[in-house]
């Protein structure tokens, strides 16, 4: 019994730890506008076709706007006509799949901070991988890139 104890006083302490490190992060992360707070925070989305990133072409990385993490390649940007920025892929581990309260979507936040991104749909048929990260421009940075790598 006093090593069942021990065991769950270890798991509390471990997990404590996990959420007050994740805590001690979020000073670090980058400063946001109220608009930016009404998507990332607060789950909300911008207006169709205004996104600054909706008819980038440019080869670069798109990164998370709260944490800078790197979330998608352009070389998995494609124009689905939809109004936000579409990715039919992400960086791997980057993003995180979560229902939604609906229950008929299923959001995308970022891995590093959870910050909202958009939301997620399969079986459009738009591209080959059959995905499609429906992605609000607030949400995201934009890295140029010449290394071919990072397409």
């Amino acid at each position: 019994m006093k090593n069942y104890i021990i065991l769950i006083g270890l798991i509390l302490f471990i997990s404590n730890n996990l959420v007050a490190q994740k805590a001690m992060t979020k000073d670090k992360y980058n400063k946001l506008t109220a608009d930016e707070k009404r998507v990332i925070i607060d789950k909300g989305t911008e207006y169709p076709g205004t996104g600054k990133h909706l008819k980038n072409k440019a080869v670069g990385i798109y990164t998370c706007k709260q944490c800078d993490a790197e979330l998608y390649r352009s070389d998995s940007k494609f124009d689905s006509q939809c109004g936000w920025p579409s990715f039919d892929d992400e960086i791997e581990g980057a993003v995180k799949h979560i229902p939604d309260a609906d229950g008929r979507r299923t959001e995308i936040v970022c891995s590093n901070c959870d910050g909202h991104l958009g939301h997620v749909f399969k079986g459009e048929g738009f591209t080959k991988k059959n995905t499609r990260h429906c992605v609000n421009s607030i949400s995201l940075n934009f890295k140029h890139t010449d290394d071919p790598e990072k397409k």
